[in-house]
């Protein structure tokens, strides 16, 4: 399929498909007129893609990562190594840091925003 049909049938734009061969995420064959032409399977590889992106991995750490995971349902590949399982842990890890810094901006920010209501009540009250 070209890439056209690619950025469609996954939602990603031709650009951030160019971003991902030229970080060696993605590979892609070229017709004798130059065109990129990508197998079936690119899609399952742009969706994982994505989702690690939305994990929060940058794109050096996810090129480490998708040669040991198969892109059909995101297991381990027959290549996989132990230090597979030791960096998704560190990245769990660090997503669930981010998870609590996170609740407890949003718990100061709770008690601001009540603050503040509070004060304007008693302003329009008074």
């Amino acid at each position: 399929m070209r890439i056209g049909e690619l950025a469609q049938r996954t939602g990603v734009s031709e650009r951030s498909l160019r971003y991902y061969e030229q970080q060696g995420l993605l590979r892609a064959g070229r017709t004798p007129g130059g065109h990129r032409e990508y197998p079936e399977q690119a899609v399952d590889r742009v969706i994982r893609i994505q989702e690690l992106f939305a994990a929060g991995l940058h794109s050096k750490k996810i090129a480490q990562l998708l040669p040991c995971m198969r892109d059909a349902d995101g297991g381990p590949s027959e290549i996989a190594t132990p230090k597979l399982v030791t960096d998704l842990v560190a990245e769990r890890d660090r997503i669930d840091r981010m998870i609590t810094e996170l609740a407890n901006s949003r718990a100061v920010l709770d008690e601001v925003i009540d603050g503040a209501a509070d004060h304007r009540r008693q302003t329009a009250d008074g």
